[in-house]
């Protein structure tokens, strides 16, 4: 009895030391929502068939993971419609991180004269605008 709590024990620092914590990590699903200028929607597409690779790796540093974008045209207007897990513990922070690099902003000054952001994100100098979720199923 005290053998098997004792190796319990054991493997449950072991397990903690070396990275393998069962719990697992906190996930916050982000919807987000921006237009797209007609004429730049071949570009828009163009860049995405092939990210950078620097990019996608600092989106991952900054605990972002199955980020996906979508095109959708509602009557006359074209709008972008991206989805993305966050895994981290500081969003604002990371947001922070992913900003101050060198390579991203690159990337956003080719993203941004694709883009016409909505009304709600134009005021606080934002390109997407978030979406509140209302359904998801585990």
């Amino acid at each position: 009895m005290i053998k098997s709590v004792f190796y319990s024990i054991a493997i449950g620092l072991l397990m903690l030391f070396a990275g393998c914590d069962k719990s697992p990590a906190k996930v916050v699903r982000y919807g987000m929502v921006t237009g797209i200028k007609p004429d730049k929607i071949a570009y828009y597409k163009k860049l995405h068939a092939v990210p950078w690779p620097g990019v996608v790796k600092k989106i991952g540093e900054c605990n972002i993971h199955n980020y996906s974008i979508y095109l959708q045209k509602i009557e006359d207007k074209y709008y972008l419609f991206s989805y993305f897990e966050y895994t981290g513990n500081d969003f604002d922070a990371d947001m922070k991180k992913m900003a101050a690099d060198s390579l991203t902003q690159k990337w956003w000054k080719q993203t941004a004269p694709t883009q016409l952001p909505l009304a709600q994100a134009l005021a606080k100098h934002q390109v997407w605008t978030n979406m509140d979720e209302v359904f998801h199923t585990p």
